[in-house]
């Protein structure tokens, strides 16, 4: 039996309202908001799943209730084995989650992109900022009704303005989906492109 399986046995030992979630690849379990931050520490302290290797979210659409997971991937460098913690936010309007600093200094970072990308407030973060856009940006790209397009937004650096001309681009940059020429052989020549290309300057190609 893979260990994480006798994990998943020994979480709900200690913690009655843990609960198997369905997955295809790795073992899962679903957990309480008020209570991830201690199923976490408990995977780290008592079954050696030391790594925090991926924090992320899924947005599962207006009118779901609720709406938004957050979603942890931790490993144990001991046994090699992962487990997937996902916890549901609680309110879906004003999403949030207890912060995972304090047990891996790397969920920082991980943090700020879940809450630059859905909005998703991560309660007693050190430093909860946007990471890839810029702080007066108001709107969160990975969230479902956000248009694959970009949105028109009025670009917030004086210097870009004066030096390009655009007072606004649609941010994140338009295109998607991203496809690649049929029968090309030549890998640089077939690197993907955008359907939607118009947020681009025009591109002379080069001289031989």
């Amino acid at each position: 039996m893979p260990a994480t399986v006798a994990v998943t046995t020994l979480l709900q030992e200690k913690f009655p309202q843990v609960t198997p979630r369905a997955s295809l690849d790795l073992e899962a379990v679903n957990v309480p908001p008020a209570d991830v931050i201690a199923v976490l520490k408990a995977l780290r302290d008592d079954h050696g799943f030391d790594m925090l290797v991926d924090l992320t979210a899924i947005d599962w659409a207006e009118g779901v209730s609720p709406r938004f997971t957050v979603v942890y991937h931790v490993f144990s460098t001991t046994h090699h084995g992962y487990i997937r913690v996902a916890a549901n936010c609680a309110n879906d309007e004003l999403p949030a989650m207890p912060t995972a600093v304090g047990l891996w200094a790397g969920a920082n970072w991980h943090e700020r992109e879940a809450y630059d990308m859905f909005g998703i407030k991560f309660d007693g973060h050190p430093d909860l900022r946007r990471i890839l856009m810029w702080d007066e940006y108001p709107h969160f790209p990975l969230r479902k009704e956000f248009p694959l397009a970009g949105i028109e937004t009025p670009l917030p650096d004086p210097d870009v303005v004066a030096e390009t001309g655009a007072k606004a681009i649609a941010a994140p940059m338009m295109g998607g989906p991203f496809v690649a020429a049929t029968g090309e052989i030549n890998l640089t020549e077939a690197e993907p492109r955008a359907k939607d290309e118009s947020w681009s300057e025009v591109r002379e190609k080069p001289k031989a």
